[in-house]
């Protein structure tokens, strides 16, 4: 709920909400006015601040950020888990883009985000693929001429 809602939206979402609790919780006659009540004031206060029941200590990493980058894997800090890349499972697991994770942890835009090893292999295959090289041809080796003085090549 991000707008402010009012008295009778307030009073519908309660009934709501008390009736789902009622419908499948043992409840006295004693207890539903309780509830209700209850429900009613916890919604209101949401509703005058919505970032209320919101936990004020900020999350700790999993392991120390100088730590979370080894020579084989960089380790999440959400979870702890040892990754060569960040971005699929952040995306995957916390619906989260590198920009957000840097910010989240006052990372810097230089913080790797994939292994340092995985990062050079990978660069090593696009060198030997020849990637990123533009209008480099080909060179190629005449063998040797036929009968009507043209080149043949390899």
């Amino acid at each position: 709920m991000s707008e402010v809602l009012t008295h009778q939206e307030l009073l519908n979402y309660t009934v709501q909400i008390a009736a789902a609790y009622v419908t499948n919780h043992a409840t006295s006659l004693e207890d539903i006015s309780d509830v209700i009540s209850k429900t009613y004031q916890t919604l209101n206060k949401l509703n005058k601040d919505p970032n209320g029941f919101q936990s004020k200590t900020p999350q700790n990493p999993a392991v120390p950020i100088s730590e979370s980058v080894t020579d084989d894997y960089i380790v999440c800090l959400e979870d702890g888990k040892k990754l060569q890349m960040l971005k699929r499972h952040l995306n995957t697991v916390y619906k989260m883009s590198l920009d957000q994770y840097r910010e989240k942890w006052g990372l810097g835009a230089d913080y790797p985000m994939v292994s340092p090893n995985y990062a050079k292999r990978r660069s090593q295959i696009a060198k030997n693929t020849g990637l990123g090289v533009n209008g480099r041809r080909r060179a190629f080796k005449v063998v040797s001429q036929n009968d009507n003085g043209q080149k043949q090549i390899a």
